[in-house]
C-alpha cells in the first residue's frame, strides 16, 4: 500500500527540477537517466508537486556510488550549483543585497516566507543567527531533513554570487548526534 505524502516527508518538485538541471548541464541527459535508474525513481517531478524525501536521498546515494564520493559532498555540490539558478529565477531575493552575509541574514524573515507563498506546503529549515562579529555569522540550523551539507553548499554559492570567499566550519552537527548544526561562516572579499 502506498502511504500518502505528508508535508513532513515531502519535498517540493523544484528541488528535483534544480538537481536535474544541474546534472544535465554538467554531465548530460544520459547521466541523469542513469541516476534515475540507479535510484529506482521515475524522475517525473513538477515544481509545485510534493515528492518523498527518500527520492532525493536515493538520487544522492546513486550519485555518491557512481562518483565514489561521500553523499555530503554530492549534496554540498548540489547546493552550491543550485544557488545561481535560484538567483536567476528569483532575482528580487538577491537584488537588495551587496554581500552574501546580508543576503543570508534575510533567510528567515524574507526568503523562507516567500518560498512558502510560492510553494505552499514547503517545509523550510529554521535558522537563528549570531551576527555580533563583522564579517562572520554563526548559524543555528535545525531541520528534520538534516541537510546541513545543502545549507553549506548554498552558503558557498552565495559567496560565489556576491564575489566573496566563504569559509565554513561546523562545531555541532545533527549527523554527529547533536540536536542542531552550528555552522560558523566567515565572509571575505
Amino acid at each position: 500500500m502506498t502511504r500518502p505524502i505528508t508535508q513532513a516527508v515531502a519535498m517540493k518538485g523544484i528541488v528535483f527540477n534544480l538537481l536535474e538541471e544541474i546534472v544535465v548541464r554538467e554531465h548530460g541527459d544520459d547521466t541523469w537517466d542513469a541516476l534515475l535508474d540507479a535510484a529506482g525513481v521515475d524522475g517525473v517531478y513538477t515544481s509545485l508537486g510534493n515528492y518523498p524525501d527518500a527520492d532525493l536521498m536515493a538520487l544522492v546515494g546513486a550519485a555518491s556510488q557512481a562518483l565514489a564520493l561521500p553523499a555530503d559532498d554530492i549534496v554540498r555540490w548540489y547546493g552550491r550549483n543550485a544557488l545561481p539558478l535560484l538567483a536567476e529565477r528569483y532575482p528580487a531575493f538577491f537584488a537588495p543585497h551587496s554581500d552574501a552575509r546580508a543576503f543570508v541574514l534575510t533567510l528567515n524573515e524574507i526568503i523562507h516566507p516567500e518560498v512558502r507563498k510560492l510553494y505552499p506546503g514547503a517545509l523550510t529549515p529554521a535558522f537563528a543567527f549570531d551576527a555580533s562579529q563583522p564579517g562572520r555569522l554563526v548559524m543555528d540550523y535545525r531541520s528534520e531533513r538534516r541537510l546541513c551539507a545543502f545549507a553549506e553548499g548554498l552558503l558557498l554559492g552565495a559567496g560565489d554570487h556576491f564575489g566573496q570567499q566563504v569559509e565554513i566550519a561546523q562545531s555541532e552537527c545533527m549527523h554527529r548526534g547533536d540536536e542542531r548544526c552550528l555552522i560558523e561562516i566567515g565572509f571575505s572579499s
